[in-house]
């Protein structure tokens, strides 16, 4: 969803549709503005990129979830930050705006609703304990390791960090960053099984993330907890912004160009065929 800068997919738009219009204009030139809009698709919709554990400096805010007693429900964290002042950070099940899916395991549709905040009816995230993770305790979802975790910023941040885990299937799990309208910024999925980092940051390095739902969206036999909750602005970054993208975030415009090319190319075929 493309949300800070919709400006380039428009301008390109504009000169694909002008060199439409041309009829006998040569399927070279028509080539080369659709590869244009390509990029330029791309490039408007690099929200975030992944980082490493490494990347976040030690100034950086962690929760390990000892804070509290196990079987806390919906922790809520008040931080005192390094760059960001006092931060609160809510945990529960889902955003208002998304749903709760049928079933086991449970987990998300459709889409939160600005402003952005923890609808915390049903399925309460808790603090428990996993002998399948290096550390413990963690926090759960609802059923135990098979619902999805929500976490919300009282102040925007710039950077994301957590353990999840123990995933027996790659691609099993999404994160999903949400600005502060419930606005898309982009989602990864895991790539590996067993516990696996997962760091994101805005590629512009502003402070943008409200949000984030982690949640299972395909196949995971055995479910996921979290740990070791890291955030926060650039300056607790070692990453530069504006990085290579993460593909989820740029797939959705990529085919749309893709498919303005060929669309092209058949129009052109049929304006030099008359």
């Amino acid at each position: 969803m493309l949300t800070g800068h919709p400006w380039p997919v428009a301008t390109a738009s504009y000169h694909l549709t002008l060199l439409v219009s041309i009829k006998n204009m040569k399927s070279t030139r028509i080539t080369v503005f659709a590869v244009g809009l390509l990029g330029i698709a791309l490039s408007a919709s690099a929200q975030i990129v992944r980082i490493s554990a490494g990347d976040f400096t030690p100034e950086a805010s962690v929760i390990t979830f000892s804070e509290f007693p196990v079987n806390t429900q919906n922790p809520v964290y008040h931080l005192n930050t390094a760059s960001l002042g006092n931060v609160t950070v809510s945990f529960g099940p889902r955003f208002f705006g998304q749903s709760l899916t049928a079933g086991f395991p449970v987990s998300l549709g459709g889409s939160p609703t600005g402003p952005l905040s923890l609808n915390l009816s049903a399925n309460p995230t808790f603090i428990t304990t996993d002998i399948s993770t290096p550390t413990s305790p963690v926090l759960s979802g609802n059923p135990t390791y098979n619902g999805p975790i929500s976490m919300l910023f009282s102040t925007p941040v710039a950077a994301v960090g957590l353990t999840g885990g123990f995933f027996d299937a790659v691609a099993s799990t999404s994160i999903t960053a949400f600005d502060s309208t419930g606005g898309l910024i982009g989602t990864v999925t895991n790539s590996k099984t067993g516990i696996e980092f997962f760091g994101l940051s805005t590629a512009t390095g502003n402070n943008t993330i409200s949000g984030i739902s982690f949640y299972i969206t395909g196949n995971e036999p055995a479910g996921f907890v979290i740990d070791n909750f890291t955030f926060g602005s650039v300056a607790e970054i070692t990453h530069p912004p504006g990085a290579v993208p993460e593909p989820s975030t740029y797939g959705l415009f990529g085919g749309v160009a893709l498919a303005g090319i060929i669309t092209l190319r058949r129009r052109l075929n049929r304006f030099n065929k008359r």
